[in-house]
């Protein structure tokens, strides 16, 4: 097997299905390929929910991208009938005395509200006492929380997500090649040359969108840039549901000023009896095939203990379920979209440093703007490699 295209997308992941799917409907003569057969368990995308939310407090440079990506993610729900967001509301919380941080930005409640401020996204400011009254969910807070709630954001099924970009990428001409592995990719004159377990694809510009595989794939400079966390997810059974109404929005607990003192959460799925939550750790490394997919019964133990107890009505410390993925980091946790430094015919649109796929569809927009018209309607300076010294 081998191949040759206008443009080729290795890795279709939460980027690289989006990136597909837009260089296809754009008539691109494009070929995708995986190791895997997404959408899988084995990177980034997936466990049922994403949280979404279009004011970001990570900063404003994201915020174009993530309102494109809802106007796409209507549009596909449009075209295949998949149910994709989940508009229940998304309330950010952290505690109303000193500063608490969040994927590095300090304040991450204030600056989500200068965020919303900035581009007219319908929110509110809240206190503890007020999410108390309204979303008896929440239990033993203080009352005076700093809130940020945007009725706006939710959550996204990730799995379908994906689904829906590579069926339509199909639909309009995209050729998928699943279990594929790239050994090397190497600019040609005019061309790339990608070299796999499926023999040689050559094409005039490639997207690199390998999530957790980027740096071994790459090389220089992206293995010194990007660094791979292991991250558990966690389904605890409800003995009640009585608290979790129809508007139950999804959820960012800052419960102290430590990094570490934070969970993030969904109300439980339509007619499901389990609710999802996390947190996050970025003190242990790994890669992407070392990665250890088993969850330790204790990890899900010290999750309830440290997190959940005495904080969401009705969860039980019954474990109903748990799941791995990774991250993939960058020094200041933010995005990389650009261009190889080396190969200018390579396109690299990962690291999304765990707040990724909110934004994944505006990004495969942008990556297939890049590629057929040299430049993007959506300013990605500050996404550029270049940032980093």
């Amino acid at each position: 097997m081998s191949g040759q295209a206008d443009f080729l997308v290795i890795g279709l992941g939460a980027m690289g299905s989006a990136a597909l799917y837009q260089l296809a409907k754009r008539g691109a003569k494009v070929i995708g390929i995986d190791r895997f057969a997404p959408p899988h368990a084995n990177g980034s995308s997936h466990g049922e929910t994403r949280i979404t939310r279009q004011a970001v407090g990570e900063g404003r440079d994201y915020v174009p991208l993530v309102t494109a990506t809802h106007r796409i993610w209507r549009e596909l729900e449009a075209e295949t009938g998949a149910h994709l967001l989940n508009a229940c509301g998304v309330l950010v919380m952290a505690p109303g005395v000193g500063e608490s941080s969040h994927h590095g930005k300090p304040d991450f409640v204030i600056r989500s509200a200068e965020s919303a401020g900035a581009f007219d996204i319908p929110h509110e400011m809240l206190d503890g006492r007020e999410v108390s009254r309204r979303f008896p969910q929440f239990l033993n807070l203080a009352g005076n929380e700093k809130v940020y709630y945007e009725p706006g954001g939710g959550y996204v099924h990730p799995e379908r997500c994906i689904s829906a970009q590579l069926t339509r990428a199909e639909q309009l001409g995209a050729e998928i090649r699943t279990g594929v592995e790239v050994h090397a990719i190497a600019q040609d004159g005019a061309g790339v040359r990608v070299e796999t377990s499926a023999g040689l694809f050559t094409a005039g510009q490639v997207v690199v969108s390998a999530g957790g595989w980027n740096a071994p794939l790459l090389g220089a400079p992206f293995d010194r840039l990007l660094t791979v966390n292991r991250q558990v997810l966690h389904w605890y059974e409800l003995d009640d549901t009585s608290a979790y109404r129809a508007d139950a929005p999804v959820f960012i607990w800052m419960h102290g000023a430590r990094e570490v003192d934070y969970l993030y959460g969904f109300p439980p799925l339509p007619g499901d009896r389990r609710i999802k939550v996390a947190t996050e750790q970025y003190e242990s490394d790994t890669t992407a095939d070392a990665l250890n997919r088993t969850v330790d019964p204790q990890e899900s133990v010290e999750m309830y203990q440290r997190h959940v107890a005495g904080r969401l009505a009705g969860v039980t410390p019954r474990v109903a379920q748990a799941a791995v993925c990774l991250y993939t980091v960058t020094p200041d946790r933010g995005f990389i979209i650009d261009r190889h430094p080396d190969q200018d015919r390579v396109l690299v649109v990962s690291a999304c440093s765990g707040h990724g796929f909110k934004h994944s569809a505006g990004i495969g927009s942008v990556a297939a703007e890049l590629l057929t018209e040299g430049r993007s309607h959506i300013d990605t300076t500050a996404f550029a490699i270049s940032r980093f010294p």
